[in-house]
């Protein structure tokens, strides 16, 4: 037989859950803008102060329904830091296409230049985002393809760079000709010459 505090344990995480679907809802269909505290409750069924009580603000809200959004990128090991970097441009220009968080994360930078909290939640999703260039980066320099002073850092900019400006500024399609170029480029930039075919 289930107890009390059971059954109430079980509402409270179907309330929340509902509040988080709806938050994260508003978020890929409005950005951030597009989230405001009666219409969570409006469309999840929960009463505002019941969310007031699990998240004291907006903010806090928001910064947990978007704890899920981006998902981080498989770490490749080709063998070879051009084959590396080639299957991870490829599959951050496939999330720019075609994952929900690439609709959100315009209206996160641009709310993070005025809010403290959401900076952090900006500064959390560009690292998950981008950890495994971290990761191929160091690899490639242990291996003595990359040079030392080449560092994570610049090996990011180099990608998603020209990956971002295309998506969101110019908005020219991310196709397979350009994110070869991309990677072409950035190699050049860092001084890595790929490996023949």
């Amino acid at each position: 037989m289930a107890r009390s505090g059971d059954s109430v344990d079980v509402r409270v995480q179907r309330s929340k859950a509902a509040v988080l679907a709806q938050t994260y809802e508003l978020l890929t269909s409005g950005g951030i803008g597009g989230v405001s505290i009666d219409e969570v409750s409006r469309r999840s069924g929960v009463a505002k102060t019941t969310i007031y009580r699990h998240w004291p603000s907006r903010a806090a809200l928001l910064v947990e329904a978007c704890s899920t959004i981006g998902s981080t990128l498989a770490v490749p090991d080709t063998g070879s830091f051009d084959g590396d970097l080639t299957a991870l441009t490829e599959e951050l220009a496939e999330q720019l296409r075609s994952a929900r968080w690439a609709t959100v994360l315009p209206s996160i930078v641009d709310v993070a230049e005025r809010d403290p909290e959401l900076a952090g939640l900006h500064a959390d999703l560009h690292a998950r985002i981008l950890a495994p260039f971290g990761v191929v980066t160091e690899r490639a320099r242990a291996r003595g393809e990359l040079a030392a002073d080449r560092g994570p850092a610049d090996v990011t900019a180099a990608v998603a760079g020209p990956l971002f400006y295309r998506r969101w500024f110019s908005r020219e399609p991310l196709d397979a000709v350009f994110v070869a170029r991309v990677v072409e480029d950035a190699l050049g930039l860092l001084g890595v010459q790929p490996r023949p075919a």
